[in-house]
């Protein structure tokens, strides 16, 4: 009877609950990550496990971007929507791109650096699942927000040092015999340090939205 009313009514989305189901997400491909730099040997299954996880999060985002185009009243800007759930995906698609490095070149072993990595994004992933439910209550949940973005913009710069570390020892002990090994893994290097630099880009996209509703 008041279905005909229901539909002028006004939709608001359900974008917190896909936030926090994107965190959860993340976290999940960051501890796959995690057990994966610390596979002395067989890596199938934990690649396949980052992979999986890389799906669920193109999924969640998928239906984010949905939701933002058919919602009347959204919690935030529509672009700030768009790119803190962006940016959350990018993390675990650098997660997955490592991953799939590793099983192209049939890396077995890691540099201790290379695991201290991805410890580090496992912490950032912990922080951003705390963020998350968080953003229902921006104004009043401000202060703690920005310490959890100070905080993962530390664990960045503390990444970036670890990664400086990793390829000063790979090249010591490459030198110009081995090119080919310094190759690899300065490309997964690379994937790592990505990781923590969508972290990074997720404190700012959170940060941007307490300074605006705060």
């Amino acid at each position: 009877m008041f279905a005909w009313f229901q539909r002028l009514l006004p939709k608001t989305g359900n974008f917190f609950a896909l936030f926090e189901a994107q965190a959860a997400t993340v976290l999940a491909g960051a501890e796959a990550t995690v057990r994966l730099f610390d596979t002395q040997g067989n890596t199938a299954d934990e690649i396949a496990a980052v992979a999986a996880r890389e799906h669920d999060a193109d999924e969640i985002t998928r239906q984010v971007l949905t939701s933002v185009r058919s919602t009347f009243l959204t919690p935030f800007d529509r672009a700030s929507i768009t790119s803190l759930i962006g940016s959350m995906d990018d993390t675990i698609d650098e997660m997955h791109a490592a991953a799939t490095a590793i099983g192209l070149y049939r890396l077995t072993s890691f540099a201790p650096e290379m695991r201290e990595m991805a410890a580090v994004a496992v912490e950032a992933a912990r922080l951003t699942v705390e963020a998350m439910p968080l953003m229902r209550d921006v104004a009043r949940n401000g202060d703690r927000l920005h310490a959890l973005t100070e905080e993962l913009v530390r664990l960045e710069g503390r990444a970036d040092e670890i990664h400086a570390a990793g390829l000063k020892r790979t090249l010591d002990e490459c030198g110009e015999r081995d090119t080919l090994r310094f190759v690899i893994e300065k490309e997964v290097y690379k994937h790592l340090e990505r990781i923590l630099d969508a972290f990074e880009d997720v404190a700012d996209e959170i940060d941007g939205i307490v300074i605006d509703h705060a």
